[in-house]
């Protein structure tokens, strides 16, 4: 299910529970909604409301955090790319070869975690890249270093793929952070909970539940924040691509 799809199925929950507790409340005996007996179910829901609010803060919080890790780890991949492909340059025309295949490491890398970017259909499987990659790296090794300059951007290069192979590896590892649907659900059910408890409270007026469809809708919107958050490379909010883009465009210069 969709991160859109499951916020308006926390929405519609939360907001049809405060209503449906309107519509109860009107057939409860007067004595179930006493002041003693209103003031327990505010403290409960006090409990529940904190409870709700903690889980939710550290979700989003979560969340961000991988976004912005993801973003980092994207931006750093495509500085390796550039920086890699200098060294290369520098290095002289027996390069050429590995500068190529650096180009397609970089393409795939974008197909793989970007393909509705992409306007051919390639291999999106781990293997395609990581295949390439490894004979990037021999050709790296390959090379046979004339000068002493040469020998050290030979080195400096072996250790730029390997860096840049890890940070691969780390992006692919972690490209979606799901919530667990168990904690979905007692999430969802706190909620619930926590929005019948207000409809059974509150007075049956047009204002009420406008409040109660705004607090509603701005719950889903946290959930949907965490979902989205979560899956960096889908969705409506992603890491951009433009860094990889950018660095893919100057390789082989």
């Amino acid at each position: 299910m969709s991160s859109l799809a499951t916020a308006g199925l926390v929405f519609g929950c939360a907001l049809g529970a405060s209503l449906l507790a309107m519509l109860v409340a009107r057939r409860l005996p007067e004595h179930h909604l006493s002041g003693e007996s209103k003031d327990v179910v505010k403290v409960g829901l006090a409990v529940i409301a904190t409870l709700t609010a903690l889980v939710l803060g550290l979700l989003v919080a979560s969340a961000k955090g991988t976004y912005d890790a993801q973003d980092s780890a994207v931006k750093q991949l495509a500085a390796q790319f550039s920086l890699l492909d200098r060294f290369l340059s520098h290095y002289g025309p027996e390069a050429k070869e590995a500068r190529e295949l650096l180009r397609k490491v970089a393409d795939l890398t974008i197909e793989r975690l970007w393909p509705e970017a992409s306007p051919r259909t390639g291999d999106l499987t781990p293997g395609a890249a990581r295949e390439v990659g490894d004979l990037l790296y021999s050709k790296l090794a390959e090379l046979r270093p004339k000068t002493d300059a040469q020998r050290a951007i030979k080195d400096r290069s072996m250790g730029l793929a390997a860096e840049l192979g890890q940070t691969r590896y780390r992006i692919n590892a972690q490209r979606e952070s799901s919530v667990p649907l168990a904690f979905l659900v007692v999430l969802v059910l706190w909620l619930v909970t926590l929005f019948a408890g207000y409809g059974l409270l509150a007075p049956r007026n047009p204002t009420v539940v406008a409040i109660l469809t705004i607090c509603a809708l701005s719950n889903a919107a946290a959930l949907f924040l965490v979902l989205e958050l979560g899956r960096p490379f889908a969705g409506v909010i992603q890491v951009s691509s433009a860094p990889l883009q950018e660095a893919l465009s100057q390789i082989g210069k």
